[in-house]
């Protein structure tokens, strides 16, 4: 005979039909078969209440929670935010672990070495989505970066430069040079699911490079060039950005080896009224809004017509450029980045 479904019940009357069921047979003495016939429930459904009545007591049979427990029903609050300030601050080879990065399996590793307690993939899963963390592409930052040396730049060097371009009317520009190549892949194309598409290109390898230079009221100057770069590029590079500036130009560029060449200091000293150089720190591109130009260009320049020859891939790249020159916003959005956010409190006007 089929027996009812108890699961159909509401919470309380499962507990309350647990107890006297449990109570019928441990209290009164009633068979687990007569108990089958009067509670109309299964002989499986009444010896496990009993069993569970003997191991832990009237509180086993207590209403049950619902749902998918939390923090997994494992990890307390404090463990959980340890958890979470290990994997905010420090990377797994800090924590000893043979990972690279902070995959589910790592953090299933470390919670398993510190606690013990031993989790599937799928409730570390849950817990990292509970905590705000999303899987994403890592930003590389070289080893040999100094984060006092980046916190000197943000509130000292950069606030005197500011002042200082104030007090001359000068207008800050950041600079960079980069290079552009035929076999750059970049976008993505629909396919069918298995199938990967194949586009179809020139096999020959060729490039070009650029160098700009982005100030924050949404100025951009640039040039393309097919050379290496070297000093000489560099020089009439500034040339250029001199011509018919009215201002005083204050540059912020990287430690490029080029840019601190001795052929550069006459220069700078016979046009010291009209440019001045400095420096970021080593290691920080971050902190370059001009290094965001550079993605937009590599990313978007050829990205719907892929160029034959070398000539068709300066022109697109300066057609690219050009139309970026005649939208002020675009660039000053180049700024709107919370590594760059210095650059927009203290903006030059």
């Amino acid at each position: 005979m089929r027996k009812n479904d108890v699961r159909k019940l509401s919470r309380e009357a499962q507990a309350d039909l647990r107890k006297r069921v449990v109570a019928a047979v441990e209290e009164k003495g009633m068979l687990q078969t007569e108990a089958v016939r009067i509670f109309d429930v299964s002989l499986s459904a009444i010896t496990k209440w009993v069993r569970a009545y003997r191991e832990d007591g009237i509180g086993a049979l207590d209403k049950k929670t619902q749902g998918r427990p939390k923090q997994s029903g494992k990890l307390k609050g404090w463990q959980s935010a340890w958890i979470v300030r290990a994997i905010t601050d420090k990377c797994p080879d800090q924590m000893k672990l043979p990972w690279g990065l902070w995959t589910r399996e790592a953090v299933r590793e470390l919670i398993e070495r510190e606690y013990g307690l031993k989790m599937s993939i799928s409730s570390v899963s849950r817990l990292l989505k509970k905590w705000g963390f999303t899987p994403q592409k890592p930003i590389r930052r070289a080893i040999e970066r100094n984060p006092e040396a980046i916190k000197h730049w943000m509130r000292e060097e950069y606030p005197q430069i500011h002042k200082l371009s104030k007090n001359e009317n000068a207008q800050i520009f950041w600079g960079d040079e980069m290079g552009v190549r035929s076999d750059d892949q970049v976008g993505r194309t629909y396919g069918r699911r298995g199938q990967t598409p194949v586009i179809s290109k020139t096999a020959k390898r060729f490039g070009c490079n650029m160098i700009s230079a982005i100030a924050n009221s949404g100025n951009c100057r640039f040039m393309v060039f097919e050379d290496n770069f070297t000093t000489d590029v560099f020089l009439k590079f500034l040339t250029r950005l001199i011509t018919n500036q009215e201002r005083k130009i204050f540059l912020i560029i990287d430690n490029h080896k080029v840019h601190h060449a001795k052929k550069i200091q006459p220069w700078l000293q016979k046009h010291k009224t009209q440019l001045r150089l400095f420096f970021l720190p080593p290691y920080a591109p971050e902190l370059n809004p001009d290094e965001r130009l550079n993605q937009d260009v590599k990313a978007n320049a050829t990205r719907h017509k892929k160029p034959s020859n070398s000539d068709q891939l300066k022109k697109t790249v300066r057609a690219y450029l050009k139309t970026i020159q005649k939208l002020p916003s675009k660039v000053q959005n180049y700024f709107n980045k919370k590594e760059l956010a210095y650059t927009i409190i203290r903006a030059t006007p």
